[in-house]
């Protein structure tokens, strides 16, 4: 629905809401308290409308299928869509925490993605996390002198991904990284065996540290894609 000064919604002072609809808000109030799947249920029985202005029709269940991958992005429903901390988690979002951590811990290869000088996305494989803090802080290894260093040196915005080919399932953190030289990290994530990548040991110039901390997230399990906040 375009929100526009005919079906905006008010404020508790009178004033206009640009965030919702009439139908939605009024007097600084949601008019119905709902679930977002309770949410999407209720739309769903408007498809007829809904197909008036489209070129090619959907069914209801495209229909519903289109508003769980959409809703989830929506400023109602993402305050309730967290994970750790203090806030209550969404049922929807039961066992993503332990997903996500059963990920990281198994699988042998995560994907990192830093933003190059030009804005563009890059995307590397790596070896997984050498240790993490819950499922918001990673550790990995890497060259100081790599490109991908300079890359989050200029800018730390990141990403990382793990992916379950067999199992069908992707997980995508976004967040920040940094880029750790300071001895006590360096031998905090070092192993035995390291010196076949790092010949100079712990204390080589070419072996940092990169920290990860995320920020929120979007996971794909089930034909479902959902979005969380950390």
């Amino acid at each position: 629905m375009p929100l526009n000064d005919q079906v905006l919604g008010t404020n508790a002072d009178g004033s206009k809401n640009e965030d919702y609809c009439m139908y939605c808000y009024k007097d600084g109030k949601f008019l119905q308290e709902c679930t977002m799947e309770e949410m999407i249920e209720h739309c769903a029985q408007f498809v007829d409308e809904v197909n008036k202005g489209l070129p090619q029709p959907i069914t209801k269940e495209e229909y519903i299928g289109q508003m769980k991958m959409y809703f989830p992005h929506l400023k109602r429903w993402q305050k309730s869509l967290a994970i750790g901390g203090d806030t209550p988690e969404n049922p929807a979002l039961a066992g993503v925490k332990d997903l996500i951590a059963r990920m990281s811990d198994t699988l042998p290869i995560a994907y990192i993605s830093s933003v190059d000088n030009e804005g563009y996305p890059c995307t590397k494989a790596m070896l997984a996390p050498r240790k993490r803090e819950g499922i918001k802080v990673f550790y990995f290894t890497t060259n100081t002198f790599s490109l991908r260093v300079a890359h989050y040196k200029a800018n730390p915005k990141a990403c990382i991904y793990f992916c379950d080919a067999k199992g069908f399932k992707g997980m995508m953190l976004r967040g920040t990284m940094e880029v750790l030289t300071d001895a006590a990290s360096k031998e905090m994530i070092w192993r035995k065996g390291d010196t076949q990548y790092y010949p100079g040991g712990v204390t080589d110039p070419n072996y940092c540290v990169l920290k990860f901390t995320a920020t929120d997230g979007r996971f794909y399990s089930d034909f479902y894609p959902r979005s969380f906040v950390l």
